[in-house]
């Protein structure tokens, strides 16, 4: 919980030693100390540091598995139960085709590049393969262990990626699985430990209305990404201090008297540092998207995907090296993407016209700012779907192929790389593993993909584990 520096007795430099020890165990990565983070990041070898194309990354994971022969590798010419009931419509690249119901991202595919040939074997509602590149899960496993390999995010952290005054990486707008009530695999530190798991933001998400139909009848989640504990405010021991102030005041008087008191002074370099971390006006400003004007609010929507990616721009505006934003799943209110039923009822009048909306709101945000060179966009889902429709209307797992669309951080635009069978049911060219696509964002961000990271037993472990970078999708 974050406290707000406030009253209660005090030692002499002014300063409680309880409120000391609430700033100095906080942890915002997982549960254990800051300052752990901080010793470790200091730990890795500045020789593994590069210049890469991309600074940050931000990745958006449709939780549940997308259907990518009704969205961006669509087979008009199949049968009915293959091709399903969406048209295609031209994209700005020549002979590029996408679902009528992306008609933004549509004229947005010049400035993209789609990757049609993704594919593994790990059946499981996670990110881990994708954010990892490890595919040798267990496809059973929905809860996160610390013998899973470490994401992109925590490797990011590990080798100090990032200015030393904002994480260096945050996942929003909660953990995947929050909503569920577990904590699905994939955005942690695992093996390299929870010291290097991201700031994951809290929601307290509204809906306006119930669903008529459980899971497959979707409602919107309306709301915003919060900083950690933010949702708790009647706890915190802030209002006590000057119920006239608001919470931002607050937070800034009482830091700023902590960081004048003789106890900060005496403070290790790893926890004075730890305290400005917390402290950092960078962070707290990111998610204030109260700021932001009302037209660019407007097109990114109200749904908690939509404020999340404009938090996510924000905070790449920050420094913020690893940004991963997932479209939850919330109880009942709707399966996501894992569309066992309805798939193009739950496409059309949801999924499709959000991605639509938030997809071409953050690039062209990004490129209005002039950051979409030295970000990478990565939109991609742990699987796709089954080439034929079921008894449902719907479709279901089908790890053995899918797309990533990524856009920006030096790829290169109006590029189709891969491609699947007549049916969409395997890669017929360039097939492409997590491993690869892990690989690829690596090497962008200048990180070299065959570095290894130390498991629990001490053990180096390729951080890509064997993947390759896409040299055809890189400019």
């Amino acid at each position: 919980m974050i406290h707000v520096l406030g009253g209660g007795s005090r030692l002499c430099d002014g300063v409680t030693r309880r409120e000391l020890m609430r700033v100095g165990g906080l942890s915002l990565f997982g549960g254990l100390a800051l300052t752990r983070l901080l010793e470790a990041r200091d730990s890795a070898a500045a020789s593994k540091r590069r210049h890469g194309t991309a600074r940050s990354v931000i990745l958006f994971n449709l939780l549940g598995g997308p259907s990518h022969q009704d969205m961006f590798d669509m087979k008009p010419d199949a049968p009915p139960e293959i091709r399903g009931e969406f048209r295609p419509i031209q994209s700005s690249v020549a002979g590029l085709q996408v679902c009528e119901h992306l008609p933004k991202a549509a004229r947005l595919m010049h400035k993209a590049c789609l990757i049609r040939s993704v594919t593994h074997n790990y059946n499981a509602h996670n990110p881990l393969a994708m954010m990892t590149g490890f595919a040798g899960g267990e496809n059973a496993q929905i809860t996160a262990n610390g013998s899973d390999p470490p994401d992109i995010g925590a490797v990011c952290q590990y080798l100090g990626r990032g200015p030393r005054d904002v994480p260096g990486a945050v996942c929003l707008p909660c953990y995947p699985g929050w909503g569920e009530g577990i904590r699905r695999p994939g955005p942690y530190g695992g093996y390299l430990g929870s010291q290097y798991d991201p700031l994951f933001s809290t929601c307290k998400p509204t809906f306006e209305r119930m669903p008529r139909r459980n899971h497959y009848d979707p409602v919107e989640p309306i709301g915003v990404p919060m900083m950690p504990s933010l949702d708790e405010l009647p706890e915190m021991t802030g209002p006590r201090l000057d119920g006239r102030r608001g919470l931002v005041q607050q937070l800034d008087a009482g830091l700023k008297a902590a960081e004048r008191s003789p106890a900060m002074q005496r403070m290790s370099s790893y926890q004075r540092r730890a305290f400005t971390l917390l402290s950092s006006s960078k962070t707290r400003a990111a998610f204030d998207i109260a700021s932001e004007p009302d037209r660019v609010r407007a097109r990114y929507g109200r749904t908690l995907s939509g404020t999340s990616l404009l938090v996510a721009r924000r905070l790449v505006e920050a420094g913020v090296p690893f940004v991963s934003v997932h479209a939850e799943i919330f109880g009942n209110m709707g399966h996501s993407y894992d569309m066992h039923e309805n798939n193009f009822g739950m496409l059309k009048d949801y999924n499709l016209p959000i991605l639509d909306r938030v997809y071409s709101a953050l690039v062209q945000d990004l490129e209005d700012r002039g950051l979409l060179e030295s970000t990478l966009v990565v939109v991609m889902g742990e699987m796709g779907r089954s080439p034929r429709v079921n008894g449902a209307a719907g479709r279901d797992h089908w790890p053995q192929c899918g797309f990533s669309l990524i856009t920006g951080g030096g790829v290169k635009p109006g590029t189709v790389y891969g491609a699947s069978d007549k049916i969409a049911a395997y890669p017929k060219d360039n097939p492409v593993s997590p491993g690869d696509l892990v690989a690829t964002i690596y090497a962008l961000m200048g990180i070299d993909a065959n570095t290894t990271v130390p498991d629990r037993a001490g053990r180096p472990m390729p951080i890509a584990h064997g993947g390759e970078p896409i040299r055809g999708v890189m400019g």
